[in-house]
């Protein structure tokens, strides 16, 4: 007589029908970090790029033909200091870095070779460094939630926070996720101040010399769909702005409406990049077109336009 118990399940059927709901997870997963990741939002972005005309490109900065050609660099001695942020001085030729976990500025000349190291007294987390006009530097404080004005030139051996104005930049939504960002746009005469989670854009009208007046005002912020906001750029011939998130691994490229105009990814084999970019804390350009970037801990990049 035939037993009424169930027939055992071969590994195989097991399999087959389990299939169905890994299926249905993984593509649960992969829609999360799509979202999370705007992968849906750089793909419309990938396909109107397609569409530009070789005028439209050459009237922008167009991330997508630049090539990596100086690829993570170590900043020798500094891996436990943080790099924090990267700005252009026109004046010297020569590059800012900013160091957010044991504060100090790092000078280095465009090839990424350190040229001095300047600490900064009485900064508790500086995040975001702009050199505006007359040797006058710009830097944020995440921690102090303020924006100092600085002075160097070559005879600078040390700064300190007391002896230079600070300005309030209030509170930011979460503590820990604050201004982290300025960048210095010459041709509209301001400050462009960030704000890292959830991403936002601030202005402060200045001529770069005389002493900042007033308050930083908002600026229309929909175009930021990134999961963090890291560092700002502005390109000095175009007036776009670049706009570096570490958590998206994505630098992007915003006109003077602020709508998206191209972007890079920061992963490897993207833009001749051998590696992912660690974590991309600091954007610049010089005037001749040419891209900087620092990652943490101390990792140095540069690049050209194809």
């Amino acid at each position: 007589m035939p037993s009424s118990a169930s027939a055992p399940v071969s590994p195989k059927r097991r399999f087959y029908l389990r299939w169905p709901f890994a299926l249905a997870v993984a593509a649960v997963i992969g829609y999360g970090v799509a979202v999370a990741m705007h992968w849906d939002d750089r793909g419309l972005l990938w396909v109107k790029e397609s569409f530009e005309s070789t005028a439209e490109r050459s009237e922008s900065v167009w991330l997508p033909d630049f090539k990596v050609d100086i690829d993570a660099k170590p900043m020798p001695g500094m891996d436990d200091d943080e790099a924090s942020d990267i700005a252009f001085n026109p004046h010297t030729r020569t590059l800012f870095v900013v160091m957010g976990k044991n504060p100090f500025l790092v000078e280095l000349n465009l090839e990424g070779d350190v040229l001095r190291q300047i600490p900064l007294v009485g900064w508790n987390n500086p995040e975001g460094v702009a050199v505006l006009e007359d040797g006058q530097i710009a830097i944020t404080d995440e921690r102090k939630h303020d924006l100092t004005v600085v002075k160097v030139d070559a005879s600078t051996t040390t700064l300190n926070h007391a002896d230079f104005p600070s300005h309030d930049l209030g509170e930011s939504v979460k503590s820990n996720k604050g201004f982290e960002a300025v960048a210095w746009d010459p041709m509209r005469q301001r400050l462009i101040i960030g704000e890292e989670r959830p991403p936002k854009l601030y202005t402060w009208a200045t001529d770069g010399r005389s002493p900042l007046e007033g308050d930083k005002q908002p600026l229309a912020s929909d175009e930021l769909d990134l999961r963090n906001l890291s560092a700002l750029g502005v390109d000095p011939r175009t007036g776009h702005l670049l706009v570096l998130s570490a958590d998206s691994n994505m630098l992007l490229e915003l006109d003077e409406q602020g709508q998206q105009v191209s972007f890079m990814t920061l992963l490897g084999g993207f833009n001749g990049l051998k590696s992912t970019i660690p974590r991309a804390e600091g954007v610049a350009m010089d005037d001749k077109g040419n891209l900087y970037m620092v990652s943490e801990p101390a990792l140095f990049y540069r690049f050209k336009k194809n």
